[in-house]
């Protein structure tokens, strides 16, 4: 009789709560980390994330790290030498940021999460699904029913942005030679204002984020003038040159899912390919233009 009472609950996430056995209360909004289930019960989230949602998770954790490599280049040039150590640092903000961002998470102290799984896109917007009954009183059943995913990169950020106040304004006032007061300090500046914008991203287009899949092969030409022995005498070069092939390779396993493992391993084979082949076409093309301005000379 109580769970037929309590499927009587209007709208897609209002429920009742499960106290000693029995449902009680009235329908409204279930606490963080549970869900209704199909009785409109409240229930605890206790499943684990599946692959597709570690893969979210991973790709919302590295945007961060990408643009603060973006705006370090950006801003360093060839006037400093300090932008290899600054990568590092930015690794190591995020790095941590991740690892404490899981560790306080439920369960607390571990490096895994409980979760309630994706089942449809208005999971993530449960603010737009609250139901009015007598088409007068809007009742208000607004929760988080993806638990952690939607808040837990709201942490994670929250840690990277502390974490780089902390620790990054003092190296970069050490190490950072051959840049002027104003310009060592830029690539901080420009953190400050892409968290937020994260944030707003977030907070609006989680749930269409997390069904985009993203293949950074344009990353590739950014050394595709390159030599290979240029790439060897220039440590920055081949940071982005790995960090390209890293980001490459999570790009083909978001794509394949690894469902099936002799097919979708060798395609990882491919992760150097637009890179060689780039620098191959530099290396052959390069003879022609140095003899085509020689001749022009003459």
């Amino acid at each position: 009789a109580d769970v037929a009472m309590s499927s009587t609950c209007p709208g897609l996430y209002c429920g009742r709560m499960m106290v000693n056995g029995s449902v009680e209360g009235e329908c409204g909004v279930c606490p963080r980390g549970e869900r209704t289930n199909h009785q409109k019960v409240c229930e605890r989230c206790t499943e684990s994330p599946e692959l597709y949602d570690w893969l979210y998770l991973g790709f919302m954790a590295m945007l961060p790290l990408v643009l603060h490599w973006f705006f370090i280049e950006w801003y360093s040039g060839k006037k400093s030498s300090s932008a290899l150590l600054q990568h590092i640092a930015a690794i190591l903000e995020c790095g941590v940021s991740a690892v404490v961002t899981l560790l306080v998470t439920e369960p607390v102290g571990l490096l895994s999460i409980h979760s309630c799984r994706v089942q449809m896109l208005s999971d993530w917007y449960t603010m737009l699904y609250n139901p009015s009954p007598d088409y007068i009183n809007t009742l208000h059943c607004t929760q988080e029913a993806v638990y952690p995913l939607y808040t837990i990169v709201l942490i994670y950020y929250t840690f990277c942005l502390v974490l780089m106040m902390l620790l990054r304004p003092l190296m970069v006032k050490k190490i950072a030679c051959g840049l002027g007061k104003s310009d060592r300090f830029k690539s901080i500046y420009a953190a400050l204002y892409f968290f937020p914008i994260l944030t707003v991203l977030q907070a609006v287009g989680g749930g269409l984020l997390c069904d985009i899949i993203c293949c950074y092969d344009l990353l590739s030409f950014y050394i595709c003038s390159q030599s290979f022995k240029t790439l060897a005498a220039k440590k920055k070069h081949l940071v982005v040159l790995f960090s390209h092939w890293l980001l490459h390779a999570y790009g083909i396993i978001s794509i394949s899912r690894l469902d099936k493992l002799e097919k979708d391993l060798p395609l990882l084979a491919l992760v150097p390919g637009p890179t060689l082949f780039c620098m191959a076409t530099a290396k052959f093309t390069e003879p022609s233009r140095i003899l085509s301005e020689g001749g022009s000379g003459h």
